[in-house]
Formats: C-alpha cells, sequence, structure tokens
C-alpha cells in the first residue's frame, strides 16, 4: 500500500483496526501489549536490555506506550511512510522518550539498539522489501536485535481479518520462513521464530497452553528475532 492509502486511513486506523479484530473477542491493545511483553521476556532470554529503539512502519504509533514502559526504551524513533500517520503519532504519543519522522527523512546513524516493526513487510511491494531490510540494518549498531512481526499467512482467522480491513486487502503476505531469507539475505541472523495468538477469547481459558506451541505454524502472528553481527 502507498502512502497517500495510508494518509487516507491514518485518522481512524486504530477504530478500523480493533473493529476488525473484534471477531477475536479482543481489540488492539491486547495484541500490542502481547507483543511487546513476549518480546521483552525473549529478548532477556538473549541477555539483552535495549535503552534505543526504533519502530519501523510505525503507523500512527500505538506501539510506542507499550516500547517505552515495558521495554523501558529511553529513546524511541518510529518512522513511517505515511506523513499523515506521522501527524496522528506525534499528537498522541509523542514524548521526550519517542519522536516520529517520515521514512524518507530518516537517517540511519548505525547507533540503535533494537528494531521493531509489526505486520509491515505485508505493505511492502516485493522490489522494495530489500531496501527496507538495508534501512534497518543501517540503524542498528552491531549487536543489536530486530523484532520483526508478522502475521502468519497459515492462519485462517489471520487471513478472515485481514479481509475485513481495507488497508490490508492488498496486503502480500510473507511466511516465517520467506521472512527469514529476508532478512538473512540483508545479512541479520536469525535467533529464533515464535508464533503468538493461538487462541481467540472465546478459549481464552486455554491461553495458559500458549508458550508450548510457540514453535508451531498456529498463532495470527510470528515474531521473528534476529540480530545484527
Amino acid at each position: 500500500m502507498s502512502a497517500p492509502q495510508f494518509d487516507e486511513f491514518a485518522r481512524d486506523y486504530e477504530r478500523t483496526l480493533s473493529e476488525g479484530l473484534s471477531v477475536s473477542g479482543e481489540d488492539s491493545t491486547y495484541f500490542a501489549h502481547g507483543r511487546v511483553a513476549w518480546l521483552k521476556g525473549r529478548l532477556e532470554a538473549h541477555g539483552a536490555r535495549p535503552k534505543s529503539g526504533i519502530d519501523f512502519g510505525c503507523g500512527t504509533g500505538s506501539s510506542a506506550p507499550y516500547l517505552t514502559e515495558l521495554l523501558q526504551l529511553e529513546s524511541l524513533v518510529g518512522v513511517d511512510v505515511s506523513s499523515e500517520s506521522i501527524d496522528v503519532a506525534r499528537k498522541r504519543h509523542g514524548s521526550a522518550q519517542a519522536r516520529f519522522a517520515p521514512l524518507a527523512e530518516h537517517v540511519p546513524t548505525g547507533d540503535i539498539e533494537l528494531a521493531f516493526c509489526n505486520g509491515v513487510f505485508h505493505h511492502v511491494p516485493l522490489a522494495e522489501r530489500d531496501a527496507a531490510v538495508a534501512h534497518v540494518f543501517r540503524s542498528l549498531k552491531p549487536g543489536g536485535f530486530w523484532a520483526f512481526f508478522e502475521n502468519n499467512p497459515y492462519n485462517p482467522g489471520t487471513r478472515w481479518i485481514m479481509s475485513r480491513l481495507p488497508f490490508d486487502r492488498d496486503a502480500i503476505l510473507l511466511s516465517a520462513r520467506n521472512a527469514c531469507r529476508l532478512l538473512e539475505s540483508g545479512g541479520f541472523q536469525v535467533a529464533e521464530v515464535n508464533y503468538l495468538f493461538v487462541f481467540p477469547n472465546l478459549l481464552r481459558h486455554l491461553r495458559p497452553v500458549e508458550p508450548h506451541l510457540i514453535h508451531l505454524p498456529l498463532g495470527a502472528q510470528y515474531l521473528v528475532l534476529a540480530r545484527k553481527p
């Protein structure tokens, strides 16, 4: 999806997203918190406690509070191709810790410890994905991690929800295996792959077993945790 198309949805993005997700029995905050809470545990397992981050494809900035509070990032820059989304992010989530900028204005400096992206690359045209990976690679310092979250194309619930969302209908999904290949071709080393969000709210009593299912391609999303050598 192009920047002008995302500009069109920027003001109502969160409402539209929550309406689409409502069939799961949850709203966007459940998934946003769950992603970062899980990431916190995985980073700690690798001995990483990053203090600086980049939210690549930040949209309207809804992940920023979780990244700064749960991960205790001292500085976060959110970048996106949509200038309207950046304007919304600045107004709603700009703070002493979090700032936002159009992607075209962001110059990688190679000093960031953590990159985060969620549901971004299924919107990036195939011909532009290598360049997007390269931008993140140049942004990170050696040893920095990239938390690459994407929608699982093998989960029927994911595909159904995406069909309900006007900004996801043209998406080109990529599997976790393809995501690993993409990141490795860009110079990253894959540390682990986890599948998350297996059970909808209706089956929430089964959620305690989800940590035992992370290696099975069942969840609505997956995380590829990669590292810059």
